[in-house]
Order: C-alpha cells, then structure tokens, then sequence
C-alpha cells in the first residue's frame, strides 16, 4: 500500500524518514506539496529535480550534483555514492581516492573516532606500539608548541628522531 500525502489525500511520491535523537518521524508528500515545501524544483527545461537527491542536507551552500565532479578511483571506477549503495569499498586504492569522503563517513558511523581501538593481531603488536607512542608524542609536542614551551616540544623532537631512526639523542 502506497502512503499517502501529509497534506491531503494524493498518492505520496516524496517519502523523507528522519531519525533524530533516536526518534523517527516520516513525511510523505504529493507532487504538489512537495514543490510547495521545497523537496522538489519545479520543472526546469521539462525535467522535475529532486532537491535532496542534487543537495548535500549537511552543506547548505552545496552545489547541485549536475555541476559536481565525482571522484571516483582510478584503479576500480568505484564511486562514494556506488561504495555508500553497496557498503563495500572496491580496492586499496579507494582509501586514498575516497579519504576526504570516507573520513567523514567513519566518524560519523564510529562516533567520531578515526582510528582503530580494537584487537590487534599478535605479530602486529609492535608496530602498532611503535606507532602508538609516535601519535602520542606529536600530540604532546603539538601542546607545547601551543603552550610555547619550546624546550619540551624541542625534547620531544629528539625523542621521536631517535625512536624514528633519524638521528642521535641530543
């Protein structure tokens, strides 16, 4: 059974399901109300555009899909909109193609965390250590150069030059 228009009893042909704060709500929308409301242009050139469809909802000033380029990976083809349809990603390669696009995605999914806090396999244990302590030690360095405390961002430095490899302990 088709839903029928908030606004009277015309067949629906816009349907919008919002969930916010965990509470659902619904419209449904005939043609005409949803060019009054806004969810459809009017006919341009004898083709009726669906508003959501051309405009990013978070991004008022976003511009109609029609003028956007999509980015789409060179060694797959696979496209941001393809990859949210299938829930998959193509290859390896899309990570870098798509990381504007899918950063936002996963945080917005993992509550705004962009890296892993999981299990770790075994054999990975020290890289993911040696990478743990190189995160923290650019976030404190971060805060001192904030602080402008220049001698701990300058011993910080060297700690992760010589962690890194890269040079002796000054």
């Amino acid at each position: 059974m088709q839903p029928h228009c908030d606004c009277c009893s015309n067949p629906a042909v816009v349907h919008e399901t919002i969930m916010c704060e965990g509470i659902k709500s619904e419209v449904h929308l005939c043609a005409e109300h949803a060019i009054e409301q806004g969810y459809i242009l009017p006919n341009i050139g004898g083709a009726s555009l669906v508003v959501g469809k051309l405009m990013d909802k978070s991004n008022p000033t976003a511009t109609p899909a029609a003028t956007r380029t999509v980015k789409s990976c060179a060694s797959c083809a696979m496209t941001m909109a393809a990859l949210r349809e299938s829930g998959l990603v193509g290859c390896p390669h899309c990570y870098r193609t798509l990381e504007e696009e899918l950063g936002v995605l996963i945080e917005r999914t993992q509550n705004g965390a962009t890296t892993h806090a999981g299990r770790h396999p075994r054999h990975a244990a020290e890289l993911i250590d040696r990478a743990a302590v190189r995160n923290r030690l650019t976030r404190e360095l971060r805060e001192a150069v904030s602080r402008e405390d220049y001698e701990r961002a300058a011993r910080i430095r060297d700690e992760m030059l010589t962690i890194a490899g890269g040079g002796e302990e000054a």
